[in-house]
């Protein structure tokens, strides 16, 4: 669906986006990872055609893009740096003027297409009150609402939940969800953690303009050999386990054996409690510390991990 092969961008001496290699399917829900200033909003905007690549390659749908970006620009929805409007004109106003232009559909179905793109969007009680009077959240749900006007076989988003409170977060990603299950392959970009691991089903990590990981995200989140195991019991745990807890946080253990099975039974057969036993996987924080160094803080949520310094735009 989407294919870049060293795409490079530069501005002058700054080199924005370095020798990224894309490989998005069709049928993903690709979650485009980085910090704010890693070069993801530079990628988008090259994919649709906005900006210029310095040199490589960009096939979209198998056209090669900006050359034949027209032929496929019909069949995908987008939203990037958040959603343009006229200020003093309504949500619905706005979206007539971009289905107008866009000549998403016939002119009789344009009311019924953008009602129905409003209410998918969590806007379906919108008044006449201008956009400039929307809240960011507000805004950001217009401008999803008019990527959905084409009924669109790619949709390329960049950070489509900013603004959004959690409520409206999980509507966006259960619509998402919902867009990819019936055709939809979804490409966002973002830099929350959270959202990328929830919703994604392969991921590529951006930093200083590289893409230094991309997988399927079960794929990154293998089994580290090691089990979790809760138990009530946890002092009577630990001496049946006998040197194999590698750490214990309350009634919560780490046990350095992926044998979740006969690890359960050794503590049954003692007389021990389990309430839960599962093997550990890599979390996507995880897989991001050990190709960037760069903790969850740097991709907004919460974290320790120092700043480093980054280059380029986002």
């Amino acid at each position: 669906m989407i294919v870049t092969r060293a795409l490079t961008k530069r501005y002058g001496r700054l080199l924005v986006v370095d020798q990224v290699d894309l490989d998005v399917r069709e049928g993903d829900r690709y979650g485009f990872l980085g910090p704010n200033g890693s070069g993801k909003t530079t990628v988008v905007r090259m994919l649709l055609g906005l900006v210029y690549a310095t040199s490589g390659e960009i096939t979209v749908m198998g056209r090669p893009v900006p050359k034949r970006v027209s032929e496929v620009l019909p069949s995908i929805g987008s939203l990037v740096e958040g959603p343009s409007a006229y200020g003093h004109l309504s949500g619905r106003a706005n979206l007539a003027l971009i289905d107008a232009a866009g000549k998403a559909g016939s002119r009789r179905t344009r009311r019924r297409r953008i009602g129905t793109a409003l209410e998918r969007a969590g806007l379906a009680g919108v008044d006449s009150r201008p956009v400039k009077r929307y809240s960011l959240g507000m805004r950001q749900r217009l401008g999803l609402a008019a990527a959905l006007l084409r009924s669109p076989r790619l949709l390329i988003l960049d950070e489509p939940t900013n603004g959004l409170d959690p409520q409206g977060i999980r509507e966006i990603r259960d619509l998402l969800a919902e867009l990819n299950a019936a055709g939809t392959t979804v490409f966002m970009s973002s830099h929350q953690l959270a959202e990328v691991e929830q919703l994604c089903t392969r991921v590529g990590i951006v930093d200083r303009g590289r893409l230094v990981k991309q997988d399927d995200l079960a794929a990154m989140r293998a089994p580290t050999g090691r089990a979790i195991v809760r138990t009530p019991d946890p002092d009577r745990a630990v001496a049946v386990l006998d040197g194999q807890v590698d750490h214990r946080d309350a009634d919560r253990l780490l046990v350095a054996d992926a044998d979740t099975a006969a690890i359960n039974a050794r503590l049954v057969a003692a007389g021990v409690r389990v309430s839960e036993i599962t093997a550990e996987r890599r979390s996507l924080e995880d897989v991001v510390l050990s190709v960037t160094g760069t903790g969850s803080d740097h991709f907004g949520g919460p974290g320790p991990v120092p700043r480093t310094e980054s280059r380029g735009t986002s």
